[in-house]
């Protein structure tokens, strides 16, 4: 059998075993610190906010605690408005972003809703800057039943524990092109697949629900987020990541079908934010104000 042409580890059609993902496993490198970067800023945050400990990573329970921060009055009656952010570990400015929206913009919200933010689902892949889990495991193909992802499996034991009516679901992400330089190949190597070269979209997107289609809560964002930064265009084809446009900067996926964080909830209002940190246009500061623009329109949208 050959190797893979487009990645290091593994045999080209032959889908990883546990001696490969091990393998992989060895190689990540820690290159940033949850404990510093996250979760200094939750605990500033406690005074502010409900601040509760859901879960812990097994393989490291001391470096690796999973945090919610909630309201502080919280009220039955109101509506719940769900923020998560560090599904994808790689993604810095889901996990920023919702910290900054809780520094500077919650509590202009805070006496019409009931706020949740899980800021940093994955904190090992956020310090490994990887977008896989220990075991190799995309936490965003986990939020299922009996699902093995640990990260998946807390927030939504977490969730599912809430009292009342969750409204909006808002999940906070980035397209890189680490994508199509690693994880892509990486995920066709683990799978013994043939790894198909792809694009990244330069810009700003939205993934919607394609079974619960909220055009103009998705349209709402969009304009809004055109003030912060440019807004992705699509291909020739007319598709953003190989999904057709379904206005502009919004392509719509089947949420829940697919395991995706979006789809971990029956609100009424979700979607998944795409920032594109690695524009030439962008700065890190942009995207997190990206998504804190993103999140402040998808609140006043609901709300007012």
């Amino acid at each position: 059998m050959t190797t893979n042409a487009f990645y290091p580890i593994g045999q080209a059609g032959v889908p990883w075993s546990d001696k490969e993902k091990q393998q992989w496993f060895n190689q990540t490198v820690k290159s940033r610190s949850y404990q510093q970067e996250v979760v200094t800023e939750l605990t500033a945050l406690s005074t502010d906010f409900t601040l509760t400990q859901y879960g812990e990573l097994t393989i490291n329970p001391t470096l690796y605690p999973l945090y919610a921060l909630t309201s502080l009055n919280w009220d039955n009656s109101k509506p719940i408005m769900l923020i998560t952010g560090g599904v994808h570990g790689y993604e810095t400015s889901g996990v920023h972003g919702a910290i900054t929206f809780l520094k500077e913009q919650a509590k202009n919200y805070e006496n019409k809703c009931n706020i949740v933010v899980l800021p940093c689902i994955s904190p090992w892949g956020y310090e490994h800057i990887l977008r896989w889990n220990p075991y190799t495991v995309d936490p965003n193909r986990s939020f299922v039943n009996n699902s093995i992802s640990e990260e998946a499996a807390n927030a939504m034991q977490f969730i599912a524990s809430l009292k009342g009516e969750i409204k909006l679901h808002i999940d906070l992400h980035e397209t890189t092109d680490s994508d199509e330089s690693e994880f892509r190949p990486a995920l066709a190597a683990r799978d013994g697949e043939d790894y198909l070269v792809g694009t990244i979209p330069d810009g700003f997107y939205l993934v919607g629900d394609s079974e619960n289609k909220q055009v103009e809560f998705q349209k709402a964002i969009i304009e809004a987020v055109k003030e912060v930064t440019h807004i992705a265009p699509a291909d020739e084809k007319g598709e953003i990541i190989g999904s057709k446009q379904q206005g502009e900067g919004i392509i719509n996926y089947p949420v829940k079908s697919l395991g995706l964080c979006a789809g971990m909830t029956d609100a009424l209002y979700s979607t998944t934010t795409e920032v594109y940190p690695d524009s030439a246009k962008a700065t890190p500061d942009d995207c997190n104000k990206a998504q804190v623009c993103a999140i402040k329109a998808a609140f006043d949208f609901i709300l007012e």
